[in-house]
């Protein structure tokens, strides 16, 4: 066995023989305070160490060539870390990938799970993740699941604590609990609790932060569960489990229909619900599909996540495009690619997706938005205008009640383009007038009763008197 390894040593690990491997190395490379402090500590005398910086890839680089230089010495390389296991380290995996022949061998050292355990007295957390704080730079959401505690060292200190901790109030409910640690004096760890989101803050240069679990009730793979268990055939419910496809698509648009009327009204509180029982309705679905062999809720995720991928080469590639406009014209060119690409899809058109199921208005607006994004569309609103006033001409005009009809329809699709053109998304403007039409009316119903006088025996004139009283109310 050659004496020559990549040593990966622990902090506060056995001094003596940690001494002895400092010493003989080629190269010592070490990462934050907690591993200088100890090293410090150590007394070895002069190493041939590096400090790593990783969050400066410049930094990381110079510590992975000082290592293969070490290396071709025929000696012995050390790694220092705080973190523990050290498959959780993202150094560590580098340095493994630049000297992939090295034989590894390990001296533990101080494991902070422990430490939680003993000081925080978080006994009731069966089992929680390690995770290195350099896994948060440049991510928009947490990347793992909040139902599991987790550990998150940060070995060089805690540098954005504003940023992480904006990050831990978009997962975490007010008043999470999350404690926080940093180096004494003395190299002890001083672990400090406070309350999220209640004037308590992330403190710089925190060397780790132990967050507690959320409730389970909140992780997607648990409802993947509960969707299961009501569909399984011994101990489910009867009814979820005779559930299919096609006998839940009434669902999934009334559940559609209610989170828009939650939208609507800006209740926000609705509106969370209602998203609850549209994700109810996926996961029905999803399920479905997996007792049938189909696909699965974890294929919907990757299908999505890819496409949007793919779609977005201006995010997460090399394309320039020209403002909001430029993306939606470069988004249909991928389209239209990926249905070339697809034999399935080879003969279809560039409206053949958008749903004969659709709301008319809704259809309507999708036709002619797809249809202007490869330039079938006016350069300016006159004509769009002109094209109102033509269709109006031509119902008048019409010679019977068939052709008035279909010049209706004809009249309606010009609105809609008019409506396009303003930018205003004709459904949801014709719900509002709906909206705003219920209400006065129910207020002249509400005079009626107040005046004991049925709205039949009303003049139309007294009924629009009322009628403008409720416009009045609503300023």
């Amino acid at each position: 066995m050659s004496e020559q390894k990549l040593w990966i040593v622990g902090v506060e690990s056995q001094p003596d023989q940690a001494r002895k491997l400092l010493r003989d190395a080629s190269a010592v490379l070490y990462r934050g305070k907690l591993a200088e402090a100890w090293l410090k500590k150590l007394d070895c005398g002069k190493l041939p160490a590096r400090l790593i910086e990783p969050g400066a890839p410049e930094g990381m680089q110079q510590a992975l060539d000082a290592a293969a230089e070490g290396w071709v010495t025929g000696k012995s390389v050390v790694y220092v870390t705080a973190i523990q296991p050290f498959a959780a380290d993202v150094f560590g995996r580098s340095l493994r990938a630049k000297l992939p022949d090295a034989e590894m061998e390990m001296l533990p050292g101080m494991d902070l799970s422990t430490q939680v355990l003993q000081r925080i007295g978080t006994l009731g957390e069966e089992v929680f993740l390690t995770l290195d704080g350099q896994r948060l730079a440049g991510v928009h959401h947490l990347p793992y699941d909040p139902t599991q505690a987790v550990l998150i060292h940060f070995a060089e200190g805690l540098t954005d604590a504003a940023r992480v901790e904006a990050l831990l109030r978009d997962v975490y409910p007010v008043g999470h609990e999350i404690w926080q640690a940093r180096v004494t004096g003395s190299a002890e760890l001083d672990w400090q609790k406070i309350l999220l989101d209640q004037g308590e803050h992330l403190l710089q240069e925190s060397v780790a932060l132990f967050v507690p679990a959320r409730s389970n009730d909140s992780s997607l793979v648990s409802f993947e569960e509960l969707i299961a268990h009501l569909r399984a055939p011994v101990n489910g419910c009867p009814w979820d489990r005779k559930q299919t496809h096609d006998s839940l698509r009434t669902y999934l648009l009334e559940e559609t229909y209610e989170a828009l009327d939650a939208l609507d009204r800006k209740d926000l509180e609705g509106l969370q619900e209602e998203l609850g029982d549209i994700l109810l309705q996926l996961a029905l679905h999803a399920q479905i599909a997996t007792e049938n062999h189909e696909f699965n809720f974890e294929g919907v995720i990757e299908g999505i996540q890819r496409k949007l991928v793919y779609r977005h080469p201006h995010v997460f590639g090399e394309v320039q495009v020209d403002g909001a406009q430029g993306v939606v014209q470069n988004w249909e060119k991928l389209k239209q690619q990926e249905r070339k690409e697809n034999a399935e899809k080879a003969n279809k058109g560039l409206l053949d997706g958008i749903p004969l199921s659709f709301p008319a208005l809704a259809q309507a607006q999708s036709i002619q938005d797809r249809a202007a994004r490869v330039g079938f569309d006016w350069k300016e609103i006159e004509p769009v205008v002109q094209k109102v006033i033509e269709e109006f001409n031509e119902v008048k005009t019409a010679p019977n009640d068939e052709e008035r009809a279909k010049e209706l329809g004809d009249l309606l699709f010009a609105v809609v383009n008019l409506v396009r053109w303003y930018h205003v998304d004709a459904e949801s403007a014709l719900r509002g007038t709906n909206v705003k039409f219920r209400r006065r009316f129910a207020y002249i119903e509400q005079k009626s009763q107040e005046l004991s006088k049925p709205m039949q025996e009303m003049s139309l004139d007294e009924m629009d008197g009322y009628w403008n009283e409720a416009k009045k109310l609503e300023k």
